[in-house]
């Protein structure tokens, strides 16, 4: 007789955002390919840029299946003992940016301290004081500058369960 896993807990692979090693804002993987398209065009524009400074881009996240945010949630609550704990680094997948295709995770740090400095210019704009990481776009700081951090994703209301 054959089991059948349940979605929720099924394997989830690269057809669900998981990003194999070494993948740029240029490669065309699920994690890339499925970002939302202005903010892929804002990557790839600031990719070429920093290029000239030596500097690439790799994707550690970007664009996630529900199943596999909600693995990341899992796991994040097994590590951090309470879902309260947890929402510090990660969302639902009904609320998280990353599986609306509005978030991308940069590394390494050479790639994160480039946009840091020149990111709002293409309109990215680090979200989260604790993710270093964690990317977004924002139009309107190419003129204004990127808004204030939040201290963690717990305390944006775009979260709120």
């Amino acid at each position: 007789m054959t089991c059948i896993e349940p979605a929720s807990r099924r394997a989830v692979g690269e057809a669900d955002g998981v990003v194999p090693g070494g993948v740029t804002v240029f490669d065309d993987v699920p994690a890339v390919a499925n970002l939302d398209p202005d903010l892929l065009g804002a990557l790839r524009r600031a990719a070429t840029d920093a290029a000239h400074d030596g500097v690439e881009f790799i994707v550690n996240s970007g664009w996630r299946s529900p199943a596999y945010q909600e693995q990341l949630l899992r796991d994040a609550i097994a590590k951090y003992g309470s879902e309260e704990e947890a929402a510090r680094w990660v969302a639902t997948p009904d609320t998280s940016p990353h599986v609306s295709g509005h978030a991308v995770d940069i590394g390494p740090a050479q790639a994160r301290a480039w946009l840091s400095e020149h990111g709002a210019g293409y309109g990215l704009c680090q979200i989260y004081r604790n993710e270093p990481w964690h990317y977004e776009l924002r139009p309107e700081a190419i003129e204004h500058g990127c808004p204030p951090m939040y201290a963690d994703p717990s305390h944006d209301p775009r979260l709120r369960r």
